[in-house]
């Protein structure tokens, strides 16, 4: 059974949840967009009978985490959510965990991995360089993966804000169908997610993210020093395992050589037999990810 808590962590107050026994060996797991937490049970209940003790937070904007003050800008920038992840491990005094992720919680912990390698151990991440080369952002795409990225397009004009203030769940759902072809998740499995999405800064943060990355929307200038570094997308050399799902339909899987050009300490590179939300999807083989590297530590 996890136990829930809040712990202020930056500008947010951070909903977790926690399971494994106190004192055993820290992971950070973190969730992608549109997902939280929920994503993570079966993960977090095989790692914690491995003894580990298992963060799982809410990312800003979902569930029961808020953001400290009103006048903080409701950012969903990769640099704010690096910052995130980093405030949680120090607020929650862990002990250089493996921080294991996809989509926005991958980016998250690639991000502390790149930056700050001494809080770390290790990395778990999906699809490799999770890692948004902004400056670059203006150069097209071939049509084909432009395609894939509607739902972002969507989202950069006031119309698509509005879309998404009141159809929250049902642009969720369509993603999750389209992400993951195969996985024949149940109304619920969805309905225990749902409620994240009725977070009240979800949507800002969502919009902010989407156009941040493009050039359309200012960062939170508190972040600026970090997206410079960001910037010139340096290589991460903590530990590293590397999940590529074959049946992810926004992300194809690489080589073995281009993920070692990002990560020169790659422990493996595993292949999955899953879509976009990995650990909810092949739960066994995430936490096995996770255990990898554990046991190489």
């Amino acid at each position: 059974m996890a136990d829930s808590g809040v712990v202020r962590a930056g500008v947010l107050d951070v909903a977790f949840q926690r399971h494994g026994p106190a004192g055993g060996w820290p992971v950070v797991l973190l969730h992608g967009f549109p997902q939280d937490v929920r994503c993570y049970d079966g993960v977090a209940a095989e790692l914690a009978a491995a003894g580990a003790d298992v963060v799982v937070p809410y990312l800003r904007g979902y569930g029961g985490t808020r953001f400290a003050s009103a006048d903080t800008l409701r950012s969903g920038q990769q640099a704010a959510l690096a910052h995130d992840l980093r405030e949680l491990i120090d607020a929650l005094n862990l002990a250089t965990p493996i921080v294991a992720g996809f989509d926005w919680g991958g980016r998250a912990a690639c991000l502390v991995s790149m930056l700050w390698p001494d809080r770390v151990s290790g990395l778990v991440s999906v699809s490799g360089y999770n890692v948004q080369n902004i400056p670059a952002s203006g150069q097209p795409a071939p049509p084909e993966d432009e395609r894939k990225l509607w739902y972002q397009y969507y989202l950069h004009n006031e119309r698509g804000r509005a879309g998404l203030a009141a159809h929250r769940e049902a642009y969720a759902r369509l993603l999750w169908r389209e992400w993951s072809p195969n996985w024949p998740f149940s109304d619920e499995e969805f309905a225990a997610t749902a409620p994240s999405f009725r977070n009240p800064d979800f949507v800002d943060v969502v919009v902010h993210s989407y156009r941040h990355r493009f050039g359309f929307a200012a960062g939170d200038p508190a972040y600026e020093p970090t997206e410079q570094l960001i910037a010139a997308q340096p290589q991460i050399t903590v530990p590293t395992v590397i999940i590529d799902p074959t049946q992810d339909t926004l992300y194809s899987p690489g080589p073995r050589s281009e993920h070692e050009r990002h990560f020169p300490h790659l422990v493996e590179l595993r292949t999955v037999d899953a879509g976009h939300n990995v650990p909810q999807e092949q739960p066994a083989g995430f936490a096995a990810a996770i255990l990898r590297l554990h046991a190489r530590a």
